[in-house]
């Protein structure tokens, strides 16, 4: 998907936003480093991530299942007290 983008400055960008049907989502996006940024790396992908989000998401793990019934991609939070079907919002 980056080769696709054709931007090699912009790097994966995961959030958490106001929003959805548990009070908070998740987002992902290409974007290119903020100063207040965290810049992180998983298995050769650089990871940004603002204060706030990081502060939700510290411990967090994103996998990607393309099984039968594969939903995208999935972020599991240690930190959510509760998160809806949908697998994209938490509180």
């Amino acid at each position: 998907m980056h080769a696709e983008l054709n931007a090699p400055a912009k790097r994966l960008r995961v959030f958490v936003e106001s929003g959805g049907c548990s009070g908070f989502q998740y987002g992902m996006s290409f974007d290119e480093k903020k100063e207040a940024d965290t810049e992180l790396e998983s298995e050769g992908v650089p990871i940004l991530m603002d204060p706030a989000s990081l502060a939700y998401l510290d411990g967090s793990s994103v996998d990607f299942d393309d099984g039968l019934h594969g939903k995208g991609f999935e972020i599991k939070n240690p930190n959510a007290q509760s998160t809806c079907g949908c697998g994209k919002s938490f509180s």
